[in-house]
């Protein structure tokens, strides 16, 4: 089940201004390459990336759980170039075989437990052609998280500006679980969510316990090397083998 932050449409709309485009965007969005390509984006929420290349002339498939975010998607601009699709990573399924499926803002991290992990990568790479690549992200679980996540924001929304607050509940193992207070002018909205933080070595493990290989791990936007004291990001781009 989404979070009440995706599936309820006044949190929904705020997505994309509480996301919004960055460095991270243009690494997936130069993955595609210039040539078109078949492209699936896993987790897609409102499209931000996948309407990019659909923009870009690929043709692009999102798949994401939450309807009102496939909703804002399909009404935001190049969205009607965008095929949209109910799922998740473990329980999509398409004829379709891809170039690329990425996955964006640390949506990977919703997978929480290793039967979650092993079957949506055992379920993507089905989707994957032949040398096809599969690229997500994922936080680094040796940063503080904790005091990471404790902060406040405010998002300056069309209607005015809506104040945004997030707290941690609980961190037990590799999962943190916190939550997003947003005060809107119809009242205080809160979204719960729980996050997984897998190290860099395990991913490992599960990735080729699932076939793939790896073809680079990143640290940065940069595509610097991963450093796993210091990272922030783990960026996996891992290959089905052909």
């Amino acid at each position: 089940m989404a979070d009440a932050h995706y599936e309820l449409p006044e949190l929904a709309a705020l997505y994309d201004l509480e996301s919004g485009w960055s460095d991270d965007r243009d690494f997936y969005l130069a993955l595609a390459g210039d040539e078109p390509r078949h492209v699936l984006e896993i987790g897609c929420g409102t499209g931000l990336v996948a309407r990019a290349m659909a923009r870009a002339g690929h043709r692009v498939t999102g798949i994401d759980p939450a309807m009102a975010m496939l909703d804002a998607g399909r009404q935001a601009p190049f969205g009607d170039r965008v095929t949209w699709l109910a799922g998740t990573a473990q329980d999509f399924s398409l004829e379709d075989r891809f170039h690329l499926v990425f996955m964006t803002g640390h949506a990977f991290q919703v997978l929480l437990s290793d039967d979650d992990i092993r079957k949506a990568l055992a379920n993507i790479r089905r989707h994957l052609q032949p040398g096809g690549s599969f690229v997500f992200e994922t936080r680094n679980p040796a940063l503080a998280w904790e005091r990471i996540f404790e902060k406040r924001a405010t998002l300056a929304a069309g209607e005015g500006d809506v104040p945004v607050e997030w707290r941690v509940l609980w961190r037990r193992g590799e999962l943190i679980r916190f939550d997003t207070h947003y005060r809107l002018a119809a009242g205080e909205r809160v979204s719960e969510s729980t996050l997984r933080f897998v190290p860099s070595d395990r991913l490992g493990h599960f990735l080729h316990e699932a076939g793939y290989s790896i073809r680079a791990v990143h640290g940065d936007w940069d595509t610097s090397p991963f450093d796993a004291a210091t990272s922030r990001e783990i960026i996996v781009h891992a290959v089905n083998p052909a």
